[in-house]
Order: C-alpha cells, then sequence, then structure tokens
C-alpha cells in the first residue's frame, strides 16, 4: 500500500454544472516526489486541498482518498511522537474521517505549504512563535521544548536563529517561504503537499528553497506531491508527473518520459508555451494552437510570424542619474545606530522613447524599489529622475499629477490591485469614463460582458488583463511592468505577453518590464539591466 492513494476521485461545488474533480487516481509512496501540473482551475489546488478536508463546500461523490498510518510507532524517519492513535486502522479514507482525526493529521502526519507565505503567516505574531505554537499544539511539548524544536527547524531550513523573534513583515520573500517550509515539517509529517510554494520567487531563491525541500525530503523519507506549473522545474526535482486540465489527469508517468516524449496535446502545448523555445519576433504559442477540449486535436500550428518592431529611437523619455533610495536602519535606545539600508545605491540609466528595457535581479537587489522610485511612488534620497527632460524629483505632488497621466504601472497582484467591491466595468470607468469600457476591454482582448464581473469572478488572466486596461486608459506613454506575468502558469503568460507585445506595437508606448525570469525578458524586451544589491551589474 502507497502512503497515499487516491481512488476515482470525484468533486462537485454547488451550483456549478460541471464536477472539479472526474475520475482522479493516483499513488504517492514513501520517499517520491510526484508533481501535479496543469493551467489554473485545472483541479490540482481542489485535488491537494481535499487531501486534508479543507473544502467543507465541495462535495464527493465517489471516490477515496487512502492514507496509510504509522501503526505502534512513527513512520520511517518521522518523528516518535508522530504516530496513530492506539488502536487506528493502519489505512484512513479521509473523505469519512472524524473532524477530531482530520484535525489529529493536519499539520502531523500530513502537511502543507501554500504558495502565499504572507497570508499564511500571522502578521502580529513572530516567526519562532508561530514554529513553536506548531509543536505545542500538535506534539504537546512545553514552551521550553518547543521553542527549543522550533529553533532546530529554522537551522534546518537554513534560517540564522535570529529570525525566531522577527515578524513576518521584516523578512524577504524568501525568507517567510523558508518559514513556512520549516512550520510545515517541524511535526516531521510522513506526506508534504506544496502548492506553488516558489511560483512568485526570483530564479536563485527558487532554487534554493527547491533544494531544500528535495534535502529534507530525502532525510527524513517523505512523500512529496508538488503542485506548479513550471514544466522546467519538474524536471529537475520530481520522479513522476501527473498532468491535469479541467479536472482530469490527461498524462501520466516518469518525469523524463512525460516532458521529453509527451503523448497528449494539451502536454505538448504546455511544453511549447515557454518563452525560452520561441524566437523573439514571433508571437508564443498558446493551448489553442494545439489543442481543443472537445477531442479535436489538429496539428501543431507555426507560431504567427509578428513584424519585427522598429528600433528603439534615440531620443530618451525617461532617464535617472546617480539616483538613491535609502530606508534607515533599525535604531535602539542605547545601542548604536544601524547603518541605513541602501535598497537603491547610485543608479544611472536611460529609456528611449519606443524601447522596452528589461530590469532582472534576485529578491533584495533593488529592482522594485527602483521601479518605484522611476514612478516617484518612493522618494528618492539622492540623485535624479528626468521625464521628457524634466526633473521629476524638485516637483511637489500638485505638480507631479500631469506626469501620473503619462506614466502608469501594473503591478504583480492583479487581485490586489483591484478593489474587490468594484465591477471591472466600474473600475475602468472610474478612470476613463463609462463610454471607454467596452473600447479598453476589446482592446486587451476581453468581452464585453466582463464590464459587469467583479474581479473574484474572474481568473488570474483575466484580472491582470482589466488592470492592463486600466493602465491604458489614460494613454500613458511610459507603462512599469513590475513582475506583471510572474505568477501566472505558463498558457495565460504567453497569452499576456503577446497581448503587451501586440500593444507595444499598436500604440507605441514605452516600457520598463521587471521580471525575474530570464526566458521572459529575453523573449519581450530590446535592452537588459540586471541588478544586485542596489546597483546595476551588467547593462
Amino acid at each position: 500500500m502507497p502512503l497515499l492513494r487516491i481512488q476515482h476521485l470525484q468533486a462537485t461545488f454547488p451550483g456549478q454544472p460541471q464536477p472539479a474533480l472526474q475520475d482522479i487516481s493516483l499513488d504517492i509512496d514513501r520517499g517520491e516526489w510526484v508533481a501535479l501540473v496543469g493551467e489554473s482551475g485545472s483541479g490540482k489546488s481542489v485535488t491537494a486541498l481535499s487531501v486534508l478536508g479543507l473544502i467543507p463546500q465541495a462535495r464527493y461523490p465517489s471516490g477515496a482518498i487512502l492514507l496509510e498510518r504509522p501503526s505502534g510507532g512513527a513512520a520511517a524517519g518521522a518523528d516518535p511522537q508522530v504516530q496513530a492513535p492506539t488502536g487506528a486502522p493502519p489505512t484512513l479514507d479521509l473523505l469519512h474521517a472524524a473532524p477530531d482525526t482530520l484535525r489529529h493529521i493536519r499539520g502531523r502526519e500530513v502537511s502543507m505549504i501554500f504558495q502565499e507565505p504572507m497570508t499564511s503567516l500571522n502578521p502580529v505574531f513572530t516567526c519562532g512563535f508561530q514554529i513553536a505554537e506548531t509543536l505545542r499544539t500538535h506534539l504537546g511539548l512545553t514552551a521550553r521544548e518547543a521553542k527549543e524544536r522550533a529553533r532546530e527547524a529554522l537551522a534546518d531550513v537554513l534560517l540564522q536563529d535570529v529570525l525566531y523573534d522577527r515578524y513576518p513583515h521584516q523578512l524577504s520573500g524568501g525568507q517567510k517561504q523558508r518559514v513556512m517550509i520549516a512550520m510545515a515539517i517541524c511535526c516531521r509529517p510522513a506526506l508534504l503537499i506544496a502548492d506553488e510554494p516558489t511560483t512568485a520567487l526570483d530564479v536563485t531563491v527558487q532554487q534554493g528553497i527547491i533544494q531544500l525541500l528535495k534535502n529534507l525530503q530525502q532525510k527524513r523519507n517523505m512523500g512529496v506531491l508538488f503542485i506548479t506549473h513550471d514544466l522546467e522545474l519538474v524536471r529537475s526535482v520530481a520522479d513522476r508527473v501527473l498532468v491535469m486540465y479541467r479536472g482530469r489527469l490527461l498524462e501520466e508517468g516518469p518525469v523524463p518520459g512525460v516532458l521529453d516524449a509527451p503523448r497528449h496535446p494539451y502536454t505538448k502545448a504546455l511544453l511549447a508555451c515557454r518563452p525560452g523555445h520561441t524566437p523573439k519576433g514571433q508571437r508564443l504559442p498558446v493551448v489553442e494552437d494545439f489543442w481543443r477540449e472537445e477531442g479535436t486535436a489538429p496539428p501543431p500550428m507555426p507560431p504567427k510570424t509578428v513584424p519585427e518592431p522598429p528600433k528603439a529611437k534615440t531620443i530618451p523619455l525617461l532617464r535617472a542619474e546617480d539616483l538613491k533610495v535609502w530606508f534607515p536602519g533599525k535604531n535602539a535606545l542605547f545601542a548604536k545606530p544601524h547603518p541605513p539600508v541602501k535598497a537603491v545605491d547610485g543608479v544611472s540609466l536611460t529609456v528611449h522613447e519606443g524601447e522596452i528595457l528589461g530590469l532582472v535581479g534576485g529578491s533584495g537587489s533593488g529592482k522594485t524599489t527602483l521601479g518605484r522610485a522611476l514612478m516617484r511612488l518612493v522618494d528618492p534620497t539622492g540623485g535624479k529622475v528626468f521625464f521628457r527632460g524634466e526633473d521629476l524629483t524638485v516637483l511637489g505632488q500638485r505638480a507631479l499629477r500631469p506626469y501620473r497621466r503619462q506614466a502608469q504601472i501594473v503591478f504583480q497582484d492583479p487581485y490586489s490591485a483591484l478593489n474587490p467591491r468594484m465591477t471591472i466595468g466600474r473600475a475602468l470607468g472610474e478612470v476613463a469614463g463609462p463610454g471607454h469600457v467596452p473600447g479598453l476591454l476589446e482592446q486587451v482582448r476581453l468581452p464585453a460582458a466582463f464590464a459587469g464581473r467583479y474581479p473574484h469572478e474572474c481568473s488570474g488572466g483575466q484580472r491582470q488583463r482589466a488592470v492592463i486596461a486600466r493602465a491604458l486608459a489614460v494613454q500613458p506613454r511610459f507603462i512599469l511592468f513590475d513582475e506583471s506575468v510572474s505568477a501566472l502558469d505558463v498558457s495565460v503568460q504567453a497569452q499576456i505577453l503577446n497581448l503587451i507585445g501586440d500593444l507595444k506595437r499598436e500604440l507605441g508606448f514605452t516600457a520598463v518590464f521587471i521580471s525575474h525570469d530570464p526566458e521572459v525578458v529575453r523573449y519581450l524586451c530590446d535592452r537588459v539591466i540586471a541588478m544586485k544589491a542596489g546597483r546595476i551589474e551588467t547593462d
């Protein structure tokens, strides 16, 4: 019997005509890393959350989720205190488990790492307290024992002991994700579920997190269910891969067999959507070019060739000279003041009219702070920013208003950028006027009916299109894209990159594109600047 066995699982939601999951079957053995891949809405997260009974509104007309539990002792590599209660059956169907049993299992025998650590960590408690609370709750340790084990958990994920007393907002994205991993593995569970744990992290941090998880998995012989949309990441870590689409499993097998010789057209489409496989000047292929859901599988269509964009003009639109953004260091009452944090330290750059400038770098390199300084969303400590020859650093907020109309920003998370109480049409009409809403929706390839939808009724790609439409509403000359495709799955990312390229050719705006994905930057941008520690490393 494998550690986890899902048999012919079907899941439905009230009011939804189509099942969320249809006849899902998969096995995970101890020490095995199984990847679950697919687009947004394919059912990956519903499958994972169903294992832990975290979707109370879901109904399961058929199927079983069987967990092999340790009996009379701990599982191989597990904590001796993590074992099934006396008399518990060796195999448990989690779909029919009592609430008290599920509470015993969650975090103790089966643990989960969520995608967004900032929303998973409690902002009012220190990171160490939250890990210790997990140990007290599941293992019944004393406060002293829990604190000691929590410090060991931080060491296991390669975090310094000083972070025990830090709050989540004081940590970088990579550090917060490591804290989430420490909370998930501190009770040494037999099965770890990782739901997109590295999606919004830069490549360097992502590699560190994945290698950390791999080492912990091998050391403790854990089974891992790894949910992602990054097929190249799957290639480097997983033993087996399962491909999902709209609640169904389309293909499964060992990683080399599926990724190197995919059989299903949908798998081929996911592999082809990556920007690294398409030369600059060609449209990125999307899933519909390869496969249609109703079963017709036309032969792969060659990507449509688009005309090469005109060479960027030599006229500078935006220019920074020796730009600095420093934040004050922490000061203690009787201690020596800490030096300032130099987020941007003496950066000079020029963005020419009509070009897309790529800005890359790891977490904490200063690329987002630089972008916000160019937009005057943060005040520079020193240096100058010129827009069409005018020094923006000497202008007050009222004098900056004309610039605000000419420069817009598209943020990473479209859900946070849109008012959840406003329909898409109202959000666009507030900026451009109700009469311009249909034209803006058409410009970003959204049907007119979307004007009546709220953000939560749209997919991630649709919300990002709405945010781009809002940026275009004032007809800007300059747009800052801040990690605008980093959290999207590969097929939706291809659609958004195609849209940005189309709009660039139609409207002729100038842009700075911030990203941690070198393939995306190489495909979209005319020039690339790399940052490290607040300075330009390469140009």
